[in-house]
């Protein structure tokens, strides 16, 4: 166990603890890369399907995947019988994908005892460790209260703030923005219709695949290299964009392997940012 993480021969032997809540994060559509697909269900014995897409956006929001507010949260976790005291561990099913957002989500409710299964479903059945065809349900309704950390996410407008400081570098923030380095530099279209092509003045590209190996997360001494080249300025904080605010958890989970503690998640992403005339494009 890491401070943010779990391997499977973790979760074998804690797999049973009654304290431990194993949550499956699978989001329905994989984009950014190529889905593994399965031709039925297949989940990890003891699991719960969380609900992400469900249960823990915004649907009130017009952003894609918004976080949740602390209410929403709070309601949700309870009925998934988390508690104050519980150990929540999530995966997902393509190894390291939608389970960072999850783990986010959970850090930013004020949930620190949450760890993300390295490598997930995928390295779980690679290792011919038992499997089961559906789902756990939750038997009682748990206590846990959401305490929201709301500088764990930003808005456009502060963002905008940030980038808008010259030179960015003495803010004190670097911008690393997850999705492939053609929609980046503008040379392949945005999916999303009427979203621009280009990138956040400023922002760094760091594809979220180059921090896994495979289907896990590449090892902390070559994450801390990987970021260290890209944010040569050692900056305190460090700010986080993809399309919608699933893929940029993946980096902040490997910042934060990596050791580096205050990440934020652009809520937005550049689902939000592409399609507002009024923020600037490079």
């Amino acid at each position: 166990m890491s401070n943010s993480t779990v391997s499977t021969a973790w979760l074998v032997e804690h797999l049973d603890d009654k304290n431990v809540i194993l949550l499956d994060a699978s989001m329905a559509v994989v984009l950014g890369k190529e889905p593994l697909i399965y031709d039925r269900l297949t989940c990890i014995p003891n699991a719960i399907n969380m609900g992400l897409e469900q249960d823990f956006f915004n649907h009130d929001s017009q952003m894609s995947h918004a976080m949740p507010t602390a209410e929403q949260f709070t309601h949700a976790a309870r009925k998934l019988g988390i508690n104050q005291d519980s150990t929540v561990v999530i995966y997902d099913n393509q190894g390291i994908y939608s389970s960072p957002r999850a783990w986010w989500t959970f850090k930013v409710m004020g949930f620190d005892k949450v760890f993300v299964l390295d490598g997930g479903l995928p390295q779980w059945m690679a290792e011919n460790l038992p499997t089961a065809n559906q789902f756990l349900t939750a038997n009682l309704v748990g206590n846990v209260k959401a305490q929201q950390h709301t500088e764990l996410v930003c808005d456009s407008a502060s963002l905008l703030a940030i980038v808008s400081e010259y030179p960015v570098a003495q803010s004190g923030s670097l911008v690393f923005d997850a999705r492939a380095a053609s929609r980046f530099n503008g040379t392949a279209p945005e999916p999303r219709a009427g979203v621009r092509s280009g990138h956040i003045p400023c922002s760094v590209n760091l594809p979220f695949a180059q921090v896994l190996d495979g289907i896990k997360l590449k090892p902390s001494t070559e994450l801390q290299m990987i970021f260290n080249q890209l944010d040569e300025n050692h900056a305190q904080q460090r700010i986080f964009s993809c399309g919608s605010g699933i893929t940029a958890c993946i980096l902040i989970l490997a910042s934060t392997v990596a050791g580096h503690q205050q990440s934020i998640l652009y809520d937005g992403s550049w689902a939000e940012w592409g399609a507002s005339d009024h923020l600037p494009v490079a």
